[in-house]
């Protein structure tokens, strides 16, 4: 139908849809010239955040401006958007919905309210009030907040290297980069890992990133980075492969 985006070649990463009133909108991050905008279906521009620098957390010292690469964001109810700046310094970047500055949580570490590599987030509306919950990659662990970034808790031992959410019917598909997809239901226990490549080193895992299309196995992955419902609960899955991989996985019961 169309093609536009040129300009955020070699960077474009996250990418979220949401419907406003009778319209929809595309959210997108670009890591590599660090950006976030809002544009419409036909990729006219509604606004453009750029480098966060109303946040005290990205002032810098002695002329070194903290590394910026957001890679993904999420919208609350109240149309309030959070940026994470997964490859850059880990923070979480809150907006409201005219892009107006808020507040700056998170930051790289490993204590409670850190993060290392926030790669992607999610906005669960199961629940009242509505938590922010953070794909904390490179810490192998799941992370809740609250929606003015509080920390609230974790969710451990589903996934060693999460990269995003997305939500179905009370079921929630995360793409997990070690090799499988997992599925959380309603109360956020682990009901399925799909996949399971089973790889026991990193060279291993990293080896088999780079083999020939040919000798990929059905039905078995090697680094799921994103995954998404469908909706008759079909999911797709995107690998981060050096040759590019989608999967349909079909929903059976």
């Amino acid at each position: 139908m169309r093609s536009w985006g040129g300009q955020f070649k070699g960077g474009a990463h996250g990418l979220s849809i949401r419907k406003e009133r009778s319209e929809e909108f595309l959210y997108l991050c670009d890591f590599q010239h660090g950006i976030v905008t809002k544009r419409t279906l036909k990729g006219e521009e509604v606004f453009t955040l750029g480098y966060p620098a109303e946040s005290p957390a990205y002032q810098g010292k002695n002329g070194m401006a903290p590394s910026y690469k957001p890679t993904n964001v999420a919208i609350a109810p109240n149309g309030d958007i959070y940026v994470a700046d997964g490859y850059g310094s880990s923070y979480i970047n809150q907006y409201n919905q005219k892009a107006q500055f808020l507040r700056t949580f998170g930051g790289l570490g490993k204590d409670v309210g850190q993060l290392d590599c926030p790669h992607g987030l999610w906005v669960d509306t199961r629940i009242e009030p509505p938590v922010l919950v953070i794909a904390d990659r490179s810490n192998a662990r799941l992370q809740r907040f609250t929606l003015d970034g509080k920390h609230i808790d974790f969710i451990l031992g589903t996934t060693k290297m999460p990269c995003h959410f997305d939500e179905r019917n009370g079921d929630v598909v995360i793409p997990d980069l070690w090799s499988k997809v997992v599925i959380l239901d309603s109360a956020n226990k682990a009901v399925a890992s799909l996949g399971n490549g089973d790889y026991s080193t990193q060279q291993d895992w990293r080896k088999a990133r780079e083999q020939a299309r040919d000798t990929f196995i059905a039905g078995r992955f090697l680094c799921p980075h994103g995954a998404c419902f469908d909706h008759q609960g079909n999911i797709f899955v995107v690998e981060w492969v050096e040759v590019g991989r989608v999967t349909k996985l079909r929903k059976v019961v």
